[in-house]
Parts: structure tokens; C-alpha cells; sequence
């Protein structure tokens, strides 16, 4: 017997995810382009195209020197463009023994890597606002370190590391920087922080179309200061038409591609500036909900509340059908992502209050 076609899962009360509703254009752009394979642009030669402007777009975010500098590839999130990192980074490493230096605060696809690639990470703490500890870090390189890692929008606080201070760090040791700005590249160009590659030696960058981009999953991003990283990456393909391929995926999905172009086309700038400070407000007035109310809350850098949340209110809240995560320290953690609205919210806070009454 035929079974029911289930829906996909209404945005209307997630509240944990960085992944977000597309852009319409995103979403119409990806169902033209199913069935188009950019891991082989010499046969699929529309989506290789649309792959060149999708990597010009994010480098313009990144306030690369110029997009037509730009290295890189739309990869299928963050997760893979870290691991790529971490394997271009150890295979331009002289050295036998290699250590990738990361923050706690790194996300769990640098684990990932580790174990994959054979390399060792190293774990560095943070510093009392959830940034990496510069100190630390510096302790913790040597000459077997092959790259030093900066988030610059961590995933549990909203936290932006001191990026310069960390890529002075690993060029003073020979080392190659990767700043991870998965879910934070596409808000960070509306602030004053220091992130990008117009702001320090940073070598590859993470920024993730599918997350604020509002490009369909999967739309991933990996950018390059230089063709040599991706050059380090490269393995000969010889039964394609494109005879080389730096990716870490073979096939991989032209709607991701098709989707991020047309979200940046629609978008950038001025769409995702404000959907940049609607976010903001948001997470400044949902932390200010909630301290009113006795928590304790983390201050908001970025668009992510986080708060010290007791777990029986906690689960009263998913058991009401809040999305909600919580951080590694177990306190409830909300990202105001572009399909967070006020009025969720305002619904949210009222739930909450309900459940303590």
C-alpha cells in the first residue's frame, strides 16, 4: 500500500539550526540544476560556470583582493570545507609529524579531520568570553604544526576569535590559517570585526551559502588565498573530461552551485544586510527577555542567545515543540537565523512563561 508523502519540517519553531528556509531564486535555481554534476565542468560546462561566480560571490563577502583571485569550490557544507583545510594544510607541511592547533570552541568536523587525515589536534582553551585564548594557542604550535584554526562565529556562542593575533601566530611558526566562518561569513561583512582575508594572513576560509547565504542544502564553501591550496588537493580524474580534481567529493550537487549564485544574485548586499541586523535585534531582545527573567544569559555578539536555562523548563520547551539545542555547558542555546521572527519569539518567551507559572 502506498504510503502518505510526508512534508519536510516547518522553520515555524526551530530555533536551533544554522541551516535556514532558501530564497525563493535559490530554491528555483536548485531544482533547474539537479541533475548537473559540477565535480566534471568540462561536461557539465553551465554549472562549472555558475560554480566560478558562485566562489567570486563568496570572496566578495570575504573581502578577498579581487574575485578574479579567488581559489575555491562550493563544497556540500562546513564539515567539508574544514577537512579540506586540514588536508591541503598537511599535505604543503614538510614535516612527518603534523598538528592542527584549534580552539575548544572549533567544531566537531575538525575531530573529524583528525581522524581521517592522521593528523593530531590540539585543543587549546578559551579565554573567559569563549574566544580562543591567544596565549595558549601560542603555547601549544611548533615546528609539526601545520595549521592554526580561528572561528569567527563560533557554533555554541556567537564568539569571533582574534583573528589577526592568531594568523601572526601560525606564520610566525611556518604554519598555514584557516579561519572558520561557517555560519558567521554572511553577517560578519555588516560588522566591524576583523575576520576575513582583507584582515589578516588567512590562507582558507569556511562560509557556508546554506546557512544566512539562505542557499539550499547542500551549499558549502571553501575559499583560497592562493591556487596553491587547492592545487595540494588535486588528484588526476582519468575517465572524466575534466582530468583533475581538488575536491574531496567526486560528484557532487550542481543545485548547491545553481542555488548559492542565485541567493548571492538576490541577496547581496543590501538583503543580507538587513536580514544581518533583523537578526541582531532579535538576539539582543530575546537575551534581554530572558535576563529580565532571572537567567543567566551570555551577551549576544553575533545573532545566538545562549542561557543558563534549568532542565526540567528546558524540556517542557521541546515537549512543546521548541527546536531547541543546548551548548556543551547545557545551557539553551537559540540562533536567530533569517527564519526566526520577533513574533516566534514573543510565542516562545510566552510558552517559557507558561512552563514556570
Amino acid at each position: 500500500m502506498r504510503q502518505p508523502e510526508p512534508e519536510p519540517q516547518s522553520f515555524d519553531r526551530v530555533l536551533s539550526s544554522m541551516c535556514t528556509e532558501p530564497h525563493p531564486d535559490a530554491r528555483a535555481a536548485a531544482e533547474r540544476f539537479l541533475a548537473t554534476n559540477p565535480g566534471d565542468p568540462a561536461t557539465y560546462e553551465s554549472v562549472g560556470e555558475l560554480e566560478v561566480r558562485a566562489v567570486e560571490g563568496l570572496a566578495t563577502l570575504a573581502a578577498h583582493s579581487a574575485p578574479a583571485d579567488a581559489a575555491g569550490y562550493v563544497t556540500s557544507g562546513g564539515t567539508e570545507a574544514n577537512v579540506q583545510a586540514v588536508r591541503s594544510a598537511r599535505n604543503r607541511h614538510d614535516g612527518s609529524e603534523v598538528n592542527v592547533v584549534a580552539p575548544a570552541s572549533a567544531h566537531f568536523s575538525f575531530t573529524k579531520a583528525a581522524e581521517v587525515l592522521g593528523v593530531e589536534l590540539r585543543t587549546v582553551p578559551l579565554d573567559d568570553d569563549f574566544r580562543a585564548d591567544v596565549d595558549a594557542v601560542a603555547a601549544a604550535v611548533n615546528d609539526g604544526t601545520a595549521l592554526v584554526v580561528g572561528v569567527a562565529g563560533s557554533t555554541e556562542y556567537g564568539r569571533v576569535d582574534p583573528i589577526p593575533e592568531l594568523a601572526a601566530i601560525a606564520e610566525e611558526v611556518g604554519a598555514r590559517f584557516h579561519v572558520d566562518a561557517a555560519w558567521g561569513g554572511f553577517v560578519l561583512p555588516f560588522t566591524d570585526h576583523a575576520w576575513s582575508f582583507a584582515d589578516a594572513a588567512v590562507d582558507t576560509l569556511t562560509i557556508d551559502p546554506h546557512k544566512y547565504g539562505q542557499a539550499p542544502v547542500p551549499a558549502g564553501g571553501l575559499l583560497a588565498r592562493e591556487d596553491a591550496a587547492l592545487d595540494a588537493l588535486a588528484v588526476d580524474t582519468p575517465y572524466l573530461e575534466s582530468r583533475s580534481q581538488a575536491t574531496l567529493t567526486g560528484t557532487r550537487s550542481g543545485a548547491g552551485v545553481a542555488g548559492a549564485v542565485a541567493a548571492m544574485d538576490a541577496l547581496w548586499p543590501d538583503g543580507y544586510r538587513e536580514a544581518a541586523e533583523r537578526a541582531a535585534d532579535n538576539a539582543d531582545w530575546l537575551a534581554d527577555e530572558l535576563a529580565d527573567r532571572g537567567y543567566r544569559v551570555v551577551e549576544p555578539e553575533l545573532p545566538l542567545v545562549a542561557a543558563d536555562v534549568p532542565e526540567s523548563e528546558f524540556e517542557s520547551l521541546r515537549d512543546a515543540g521548541w527546536k531547541v539545542s543546548r551548548t556543551g555547558a547545557g545551557e539553551l542555546r537559540v540562533v536567530c537565523m533569517p527564519h526566526v521572527t520577533r513574533s516566534a519569539l514573543r510565542a516562545f518567551v510566552d510558552d517559557l512563561d507558561r512552563i514556570r507559572r
